[in-house]
């Protein structure tokens, strides 16, 4: 039996009296990168922020390694071992890189662990390890968004959000980002990630899930998916137009 580390279930979501999730069933499972998809107002946003806490679902439930995290604060879902990296990512601008880094671990108190992962991710993330006393303000989109990883892995966690980490990147650090998702994956951590390129996230997630006006269409493996001619259809017919043109 696959082993869910993530679950929404039959999670319904309002704003006021507009409803922006209809039942909605995702499952995550432990070790895998999944990817949710899905056009302007889909509800995508909605249920990273339902994940991490801030904003509760009316209906349905959230679970996180076998217990709900339905209405908890963010801070308390944190500290269970759910790290987020923002689409705006939302660093400290007049903070060095290196005090950028360090507050990912403000909910640790085991000093040589920070210190060991604080190594581990200067290695990870070279780019990183060369901008450290640099103000966070003053790097590219694509060195603020691998740090923003890095913040987000200094918590240790068992689960990393992120949201449209490839937008707005030049080519190079969207290859560079996607490449490093892929790498921490295979040491162990969970992704979870919202993304608007369904053609890049489904080459290098296990599985996706549609999300449609706050309903999910269409969910399985990311390679099926890649060749469903829907999800060609809606998300690459652009691309695969240019592609045969060229």
């Amino acid at each position: 039996m696959t082993d869910i580390l993530l679950k929404l279930d039959s999670v319904d979501t309002f704003y006021g009296q507009s409803q922006v999730h209809f039942g909605v069933d995702i499952a995550v499972p432990r070790g895998e990168i999944v990817c949710l998809l899905g056009g302007n107002a889909s509800g995508k946003s909605t249920t990273m922020k339902v994940i991490l806490g801030l904003h509760k679902p009316r209906s349905g439930d959230v679970l996180f390694d076998g217990a709900s995290i339905k209405g908890l604060p963010t801070a308390q879902i944190i500290r269970r071992g759910i790290a987020s990296v923002p689409e705006a990512r939302r660093l400290f601008g007049d903070m060095t890189v290196r005090e950028n880094l360090l507050m990912g671990a403000f909910s640790r108190h085991d000093r040589d662990g920070i210190a060991a992962d604080y190594e581990r991710m200067l290695e990870l993330f070279p780019r990183v390890k060369e901008r450290l006393a640099q103000r966070a303000g003053t790097l590219s989109g694509g060195e603020q968004q691998m740090l923003a990883m890095a913040r987000a892995l200094m918590s240790r966690p068992s689960l990393v959000c992120m949201d449209e980490p490839t937008m707005g990147l030049s080519p190079l650090y969207v290859d560079k980002v996607l490449e490093l998702i892929r790498t921490v994956n295979q040491q162990g951590v969970t992704f979870f990630m919202v993304e608007q390129n369904a053609s890049l996230a489904l080459q290098i997630a296990h599985r996706g899930y549609v999300l449609q006006t706050g309903r999910v269409v269409l969910s399985g493996e990311a390679q099926t998916l890649l060749g469903d001619q829907r999800i060609r259809d809606a998300y690459l017919g652009g691309a695969l137009a240019a592609e045969t043109a060229s």
